[in-house]
Order: C-alpha cells, then sequence, then structure tokens
C-alpha cells in the first residue's frame, strides 16, 4: 500500500507540476502571437496524443520527469514565409523574456493557489511549549526555561512548533544572534532571549535546529508500552513483543516513553539491558542496538514505538482564515519559503549548508507518497513547497534553465543585440554541466539515505 502510494503521488505531484509550468510558457506564447508546435508532459515514447484547431501537439509521454514546450523558431528548422511573424525568434526581446518567464511565475502562482485553499481550510497545531532544556546548552546559557511559550523567533510570530521549525531553518549555519520572544510558565509576563549562534549546524546533514539548541518541546507522558515493532529492528529480534512494557534500561528507571528515546539516542551499537513487563512476569532482555547517521549524528535505534498520547485542548490551538484573510496568508508563505529556498541555495554555494541536504527524485517520491497517505491537506501542502522550489530553481541565472535564458535576453536588451551563438553555445554547455552534476549529487544523496 505504501509503495501505491509512492508511485500514485510522485505521479500525481509531478503531473500537475510540469502541466502547469509548460501551460504558463504554452498561454504567454499564444498571446505573444507564437505558434505552438507541441506541449508535452512527459519525455520520450507518446503514451497519449492528440492535436487542436491551431495544430498544436499535445502529448503524454513515458517519462514523467519533466516536459516541453515546442514553438515554431527558425533556429530550430526551416519556417515557411507566411508564418516567420509567428516564429518564437522574430519576436520582441520583451515578448521573448515573458514567455520564458511565464514557466516559473506559473508554478509560483500555483503555490499561492494551494497555500489559500490550506488557510481557508484551517489546521490544528500545538502551542510551542517548552518541555525541557538541556543543561549547559545555548537555550539553557540564554536563560529559556521549560514551561515557556515561543511567540516569536526574530520577530517572526509562531502559533505553533512547525512555524517555529520553518524560522529556525532560515538561520542553519549563520553566525550570530538568535532572538526569541518567550511568555514566561505560569503568566502574561513576555520577556526576549538572545541566543548566540557560532556557525551553527554548519554543514550538517538532516539538522535538528530544537535539539541543538536544547530545545525539547513539551509533550504528553506516555508510558513504555510497546505498540509498534519494525520487524527488522534490534527490538523484534531481541524477543520484544507487542504490549511489553519497559521498565528500566541499564538500571534506570522508565516512567515514559521519552526517557526510553533518550537512552537508546545515546547508545548507537551498544549492548543494553532492559527489564521487561509482559503479562505480570518481569525478565531481563539484553540486545545490541542499531545505529542511524554518521559522525556526531550518529545515534541509537530500537525499532520500537509507542501509541501517541493524547493533548489537552489547551495545548492545541486551531488556525484559520477566512477567504481575504487567507490571500495575505497565502502570499506571506509562498515569499517565505520562496526566500527560504533561494537562502538555502546560497548557503549550500558558500559552504554554510550541507550538499547533501539536497534531495533528488528518490526523496521526492517517498516524501509524495507520505504526504499523499497523510491526506489532502499535507499533500496540497508538498506540492505548494515543491512548486516554489520549481520556480525559484528555474529561475537560477543558468543557461539551459529558465534563468539563463532570461539572462541572455537581459543582456540583449541592454546591448541592443544579442549575444553571439558562440557565446550562448559555450553557456549552454556549462549549464548543461552544472545542472547534470547538481542532479548525479542529488541522486547519490538519496541513495546514500537508503
Amino acid at each position: 500500500m505504501n509503495a501505491l502510494y509512492m508511485i500514485v503521488g510522485t505521479l500525481v505531484a509531478l503531473g500537475v507540476l510540469v502541466t502547469i509550468h509548460e501551460f504558463g510558457h504554452f498561454w504567454v506564447a499564444r498571446r505573444c502571437g507564437v505558434k505552438v508546435l507541441r506541449f508535452s508532459v512527459g519525455f520520450g515514447t507518446p503514451l497519449l496524443r492528440w492535436h487542436d484547431r491551431q495544430g498544436t501537439e499535445y502529448v503524454i509521454a513515458a517519462v514523467p520527469l519533466g516536459g516541453y514546450v515546442k514553438m515554431l523558431d527558425e533556429r530550430e528548422g526551416d519556417v515557411p514565409p507566411a508564418l516567420l511573424e509567428q516564429a518564437f525568434n522574430r519576436k520582441s526581446v520583451q515578448q521573448r523574456f515573458a514567455i520564458v518567464a511565464a514557466g516559473p511565475v506559473a508554478n509560483f502562482l500555483l503555490a499561492l493557489l494551494f497555500f489559500w485553499i490550506l488557510a481557508m481550510l484551517g489546521s490544528q497545531q500545538v502551542r510551542p511549549v517548552i518541555g525541557s532544556i538541556e543543561p549547559g546548552s545555548v537555550a539553557g546559557q540564554a536563560g529559556v526555561v521549560a514551561g515557556a511559550e515561543v511567540l516569536a523567533v526574530d520577530g517572526e510570530p509562531t502559533r505553533g512548533w512547525s512555524e517555529v521549525n520553518l524560522q529556525l531553518i532560515r538561520r542553519l549555519g549563520e553566525t550570530g544572534t538568535l532572538r526569541l520572544r518567550l511568555q514566561e510558565p505560569g503568566s502574561t509576563v513576555e520577556s526576549e532571549r538572545s541566543l548566540a549562534l557560532a556557525g551553527w549546524l554548519k554543514n550538517v546533514e538532516d539538522p535538528d535546529p530544537l535539539a541543538s539548541l536544547g530545545i525539547r518541546p513539551w509533550r504528553p507522558q506516555i508510558a513504555p508500552v510497546l505498540a509498534q515493532l519494525d520487524p527488522e529492528g534490534p527490538a523484534k529480534a531481541a524477543g520484544l513483543q507487542v504490549g511489553d512494557r519497559l521498565l528500566s534500561v541499564e538500571g534506570r528507571l522508565l516512567d515514559e516513553w521519552q526517557q526510553v528515546v533518550d537512552a537508546v539516542r545515546e547508545q548507537p551499537g551498544q549492548r543494553v539491558e532492559f527489564m521487561v513487563e509482559r503479562d505480570g512476569r518481569r525478565f531481563e532482555v539484553s540486545l545490541t542496538l542499531a545505529a542511524r547517521g554518521e559522525g556526531k549524528q550518529r545515534s541509537g535505534y530500537l525499532g520500537a514505538g509507542v501509541e501517541g498520547g493524547e493533548w489537552p485542548a489547551e495545548m492545541l490551538r486551531e488556525v484559520s482564515y477566512g477567504p481575504l484573510d487567507a490571500v495575505g496568508e497565502s502570499v506571506k508563505r509562498t515569499w517565505t519559503m520562496s526566500r527560504m529556498t533561494l537562502d538555502s541555495i546560497g548557503k549550500m554555494l558558500f559552504g554554510e549548508l550541507s550538499v547533501k541536504n539536497l534531495s533528488g527524485p528518490i526523496t521526492i517520491a517517498k516524501v509524495a507518497g507520505a504526504s499523499a497517505q497523510s491526506g489532502v491537506g499535507d499533500f496540497l501542502n508538498f506540492l505548494a513547497y515543491l512548486s516554489i522550489s520549481l520556480g525559484v530553481l528555474n529561475l537560477l541565472p543558468i543557461p539551459v534553465l529558465d534563468g539563463g535564458h532570461l539572462l541572455f535576453y537581459l543582456v540583449e536588451w541592454a546591448r541592443g543585440r544579442p549575444l553571439s551563438e558562440r557565446v550562448q553555445a559555450i553557456g549552454m554547455q556549462i549549464g548543461v554541466s552544472l545542472v547534470v552534476g547538481l542532479m548525479l549529487l542529488a541522486l547519490f544523496n538519496d541513495i546514500s539515505r537508503l
């Protein structure tokens, strides 16, 4: 079932985003009087094809990893004299600029639409109340205390932990001061704390911003009673069963599941002793924990889980907007995600963020499947984020991408004439090398996570 969700989710995600992107090019090209020869979603062998009254061929192809709009162009073949005025290369630089820019713009508009729908549907968020602070941590040194609620990060209001994490992610790799506005526990008094960052989580793969600051969110206590077992995990191999209660680990009494998580995380690859209760009988189980991650990110893995605890009503808040207010929220979220995507690319280029965070088609497929399985809201959210990423990446000034063509047109507009074909050809070769290199790096990262 998970594989089915992954396949369907990926096909729908790529199909929607590619179609919208190419439709942007197509729609503006038609408005500028350019004859469109083919509108293809996917590459390779055509699975389905038809024509409209203007002679445009529409194709759905076998490989759903992109698409293209083929326009009449003298640089790609002979054009009958009667159709010269409909050739792309005969249009003004402003019209060509608009046609090329329309693809990424369509992706941003799609994200705006999805965020608008999500804002009206609303969401239930967990109040960002701090459960505990690790002694000696960055947050602890700044005077942050357990029980405080995070009201804002760097001046940006935060209504739930998802918004807190989003603001923290923007600061990855940076040196400076992180400002938290807090509501002190048990009162209405607000205070601000300044946390010192120094190359914060620079070059760390899969960073955990909250944990690195020493902050643990408040969560309901969950009894350490096993409800899930990984068939390939150490717990299953050692004979633990669903319904077993973990009483202690290495002699330390266990009152809640988080204590198990902490103990396991700190001992990757180590042999540990659990005291277990099953049907009123107590016995010891010795097992060797598996290890996940590398270097400082290496942590232990037990391969067991529990049922989620029930959240008190006062720790939850409903966030939703009316149709007009949702427009503003949609614009804000689209701008925030666009800026964060661009910042992340810049930080990777300058070594402030690990390139191992770059994801390719395998990760996209996994996330597409998981979000599709979680529900319509999560899937729309995923599509919006992916659409923004596609829009930002395509606007990078790299020849072959839309941004590279736009750069050529800007130079042509400034000079009054286009760059020579030789210069453009060299630029294209460099662009192809960069894009292929990025794709291979992203694919390598995907495979290394398997």
